[in-house]
């Protein structure tokens, strides 16, 4: 672990009034949940995307490129 790292660890827990270990733990179960959300979160998408290309609900590239110059303001060459 770097010392800035530790550093920050050992603030937080200061702040809180815990012990060290007790941060790192907390703090390595709630990263550790994002990720499983986020897996969830984007296995769901993909799994709706999939669904709606079965059933022919979905657009060209090129509409998606042309929605996306006009939304920023591209060049119609990028």
């Amino acid at each position: 672990m770097s010392q800035e790292l530790e550093v920050r660890l050992r603030e937080k827990a200061a702040q809180q009034g815990q012990d060290v270990s007790f941060v790192a733990t907390q703090l390595l179960e709630a990263v550790l949940e994002w990720e499983v959300q986020d897996s969830e979160a984007a296995i769901k998408g993909i799994q709706q995307g999939l669904e709606d290309f079965e059933v022919d609900r979905f657009r060209s590239f090129d509409d998606f490129a042309d929605e996306q110059h006009r939304k920023y303001n591209l060049p119609a060459d990028s």
